[in-house]
This record gives structure tokens, C-alpha cells and sequence, in this order.
């Protein structure tokens, strides 16, 4: 057999085994394998009409909670509920307005949820947005920092006391690898120095992970879980915002190598409902196992955790 035929069956080989080998790890690393029933139990998701937030959304309905979507775009939010009725036969899935971007929003939505809702067992700060361009808001916050962290931290800090009351529960805040690409800029968190989406989007993963830690830290001693993770690379609709010349070849690449929603939605499942994660608070998860050592080491910073939540209890007007 002369040289050209062995290395053409050569690569030909070694592309299967990769292919094959891509197939194998989508399909039997990084999933849920909890049964837990969360019946009784009421969870909110944030950004739930799309992408991994509406399978984390399906997957709870499919285990029998009332389910409510927070998400900012109402007529997207009713047709992703009428499809999960639809699925799951679950009624009790619930619409309601939120745009993280706004603490007003924020604020109007966690009256509504305390006047409506007797207990809350799951929050899942799940929304975000990537790629957008400089807007600032009527809080004075720039748009994509104030929905990445901003919102979800006046968010959970109002919803606190109800997750509290209906211990045990669990809050769950979806991150992203790049946290490992980003620094905390004080004098830049509302982009008065200079606007980098890049930049901003890293540095509010970051946010989330810090957040994370400090929230744990303050929760000591009580029964509401923390922790935060990164979904894995994934297809979603985060790329809308992206300029074509990096949304198109990231698609056609992301259609053989990334994960699918569902897919992406496990770690966030995992996080709320898994018994494998009783007792741990303050982490982050990748794949459905603990990656803490892979996260940002600033992320352990305790003064870094201290500034930024002053400062964020400072823009939100969390405390005047």
C-alpha cells in the first residue's frame, strides 16, 4: 500500500475516533442524574424563555414544581410557557415581567413575587447578555454589567428573607469560563473610564463568582444554599449580539463541538436539585462536579468580596 493511502486512512481514522470521541463526552459527561420530585416546591428563572434557562425551566416542571419564568420579553416568555404545559403537563408554570437591566423592574417584579408567592425554594440567576453596545440606564448603569450582576444581586438580596422562610433552598448563578479572564475595575463598573464589551462581559462572570462567595459567607448557619457554574461552551442566543463577522463562523463551529441547551442547562439543574450538593455553599460547579480551583483566584480575594458588595448594595440602591 503506497504512502498517500496509508495517511489517507490514517486521518480518516483518527477523524472518527475524534468525532466519536466528541459524541461520547456530550452525551455521558456532565448530566443531571438526580430523580429528586419537586413537588410542594416553587422556583424562579431568570431569562427562562430561551436557551439553557428555558431547559432548566422544562426540567423542573418535568419534576413537578411551579415553575415561574422572570424574563423581559413577555410574548417570548408565554410561548415558552405554553410549550412547557404542553410538555410536561405541569399547569402551574408562571409568567412574569423582568428586566435585569432596571432595579425599578427588579424591585416591581420582587413585590409581585412576595404578594403572589407564600414560599420560594429555587432561584436561578440564569439571564445575561453578551455583545452589546454602550448603553447606559436610568439607574446610571451600564446595561450589560447592571443585568449580569447588578440586577441578579438586588434581586436575590430581596428575595432573601422568603428563601429563608421556606428553607431549605437553594440559589444558583450561572457564570461562564471566561470569569477566569476577568478583573474587578472599581472605577469602572458603570464604564466611566472606557466601554469594552469583552471586558465587561468577563469582569461581570467574574462578578458572579465573587458574589457567589460572599453571599455564602453571609448565609453561614442558615439552610439556603449558594453556588455558581459554568454551563459549558453552548449555542445560545447570548451570540444574537455579536457582530456577524464572529456570530457566523462561531455557529457553524458551535454546531459539531458545542453543547445544546439542554445540555447546557445540566450543571444548573444539578446545582438546584441534586442531593450530591446538600451542605456545599460558596462554590463552582462545571460539568456537574465541583471546579472550584478552576475558577478566577481572585474570586477568593475577601477584599475584593467586601468592596464589591458594598458597591453593588451602593448602585443598586440596596442600601441608600
Amino acid at each position: 500500500m503506497d504512502p498517500v493511502t496509508l495517511w489517507c486512512i490514517g486521518f480518516t481514522v483518527t477523524l472518527l475516533l475524534f468525532i466519536v470521541a466528541i459524541i461520547y463526552v456530550r452525551l455521558n459527561f456532565g448530566r443531571c442524574l438526580s430523580k429528586a420530585d419537586l413537588s410542594g416546591k416553587t422556583a424562579i428563572v431568570t431569562g427562562a424563555n430561551t436557551g439553557i434557562g428555558y431547559y432548566t425551566a422544562l426540567d423542573f416542571a418535568t419534576r413537578n414544581a411551579r415553575v415561574i419564568l422572570a424574563c423581559r420579553n413577555i410574548q417570548k416568555a408565554v410561548e415558552a410557557q405554553n410549550r412547557i404545559i404542553e410538555e410536561t403537563d405541569n399547569e402551574e408554570i408562571i409568567v412574569k415581567e423582568l428586566d435585569l437591566s432596571s432595579m425599578k423592574s427588579v424591585r416591581n417584579f420582587v413585590r409581585e413575587i412576595l404578594d403572589e408567592e407564600p414560599e420560594l425554594h429555587i432561584l436561578v440567576n440564569n439571564a445575561g447578555v453578551l455583545g452589546m453596545p454602550k448603553i447606559i440606564t436610568e439607574d446610571g448603569l451600564e446595561s450589560m454589567f447592571a443585568t449580569n450582576h447588578f440586577g441578579p444581586f438586588l434581586l436575590t438580596n430581596l428575595l432573601l428573607d422568603l428563601l429563608k422562610y421556606s428553607a431549605p433552598s437553594r440559589i444558583v448563578n450561572v457564570s461562564s469560563v471566561v470569569n477566569t479572564m476577568g478583573r474587578i475595575e472599581f472605577d469602572n463598573l458603570r464604564a466611566e473610564k472606557y466601554f469594552n464589551y469583552h471586558r465587561i462581559y468577563f469582569d461581570s462572570k467574574l462578578a458572579n463568582i465573587i458574589f457567589t462567595r460572599e453571599l455564602a459567607r453571609r448565609l453561614e448557619g442558615s439552610d439556603v444554599l449558594v453556588n455558581c457554574l459554568h454551563p459549558g461552551t453552548i449555542q445560545t442566543e447570548l451570540l444574537r449580539n455579536l457582530p456577524a463577522i464572529f456570530r457566523l463562523p462561531i455557529t457553524l463551529i458551535g454546531k459539531f463541538f458545542f453543547k445544546n441547551c439542554d445540555e447546557g442547562a445540566q450543571t444548573s439543574i444539578y446545582c438546584a436539585v441534586s442531593e450530591e450538593v446538600e451542605g456545599i455553599s460558596g462554590k463552582y460547579f462545571v460539568d456537574c462536579a465541583l471546579a472550584d480551583d478552576a475558577a478566577n483566584k481572585i474570586s477568593q480575594d475577601p477584599g475584593i468580596a467586601k468592596k464589591l458588595w458594598e458597591i453593588s448594595e451602593k448602585y443598586t440602591g440596596l442600601v441608600p
